[in-house]
């Protein structure tokens, strides 16, 4: 993974201690950033899993799956930190890394947000697979906005309000109130309501996104 400071995500906790320990940790190591690219797909993918499984459990094992679940969305976007961290940071960016940057990242948003809709399909709202979906697809439209603008010669554009950074951590927050979902309402319902808020945040980033690139281009 390499990436480069034109196409790298402002992010603040970059400068916490803590990543700057675990990067060191992980360069030291001889951890290859596009590895730790690879193993956010790997927790995307677990946290998918435990997302549809969640959503067929009764009793205590359904909301430990969706704790989980939580969990593994934040690791995946550890990864996503502490790769660009060990690229850049300690040198150690492979010929790869453009593909390492984008690709891991589109497959875990689809794999997500995926298994999100399905949970919610199984847990009795049919209209949970099609949202999860449709968030998925439009989390991906977002980022080829972005590379849009930066093919045509513009900066890269990582504006929100539904950012990767912004959908995961809806993500992770529907995923806790799913835990305990089954106090206040129907099960599924949470997440139903989560898919479209991402969804709908989704679409307001790629008008954003487009006007800028419009707006960037008029002025050149």
């Amino acid at each position: 993974m390499t990436d480069e400071p034109e196409n790298r995500r402002p992010l603040k906790v970059r400068q916490a201690a803590f990543a700057h320990r675990l990067a060191a940790r992980l360069a030291g190591a001889g951890v290859h950033p596009d590895t730790i690219s690879a193993a956010s797909v790997a927790f995307s993918v677990l946290g998918a899993a435990l997302m549809m499984t969640a959503g067929g459990l009764q009793g205590g094992l359904g909301p430990a799956c969706w704790i989980l679940a939580a969990v593994c969305i934040q690791a995946r976007l550890l990864c996503n930190l502490l790769d660009g961290m060990v690229a850049v940071e300690h040198g150690k960016a492979g010929p790869a890394g453009p593909i390492w940057n984008e690709l891991p990242d589109r497959v875990a948003d689809v794999l997500l947000l995926a298994g999100a809709g399905y949970s919610a399909r199984t847990a009795g709202q049919p209209a949970g697979e099609a949202l999860g979906w449709l968030a998925a697809v439009l989390a991906v439209m977002t980022a080829y906005v972005r590379e849009l603008g930066r093919g045509l010669g513009l900066p890269a554009d990582f504006s929100g309000p539904m950012a990767k950074q912004q959908r995961m951590a809806v993500l992770t927050a529907f995923c806790l109130a799913s835990a305990v979902e089954p106090l206040w309402r129907g099960r599924g319902a949470t997440m139903v309501c989560g898919l479209l808020l991402i969804a709908a945040g989704c679409v307001v980033t790629l008008v954003k996104r487009t006007g800028t690139i419009a707006a960037r281009l008029r002025e050149r």
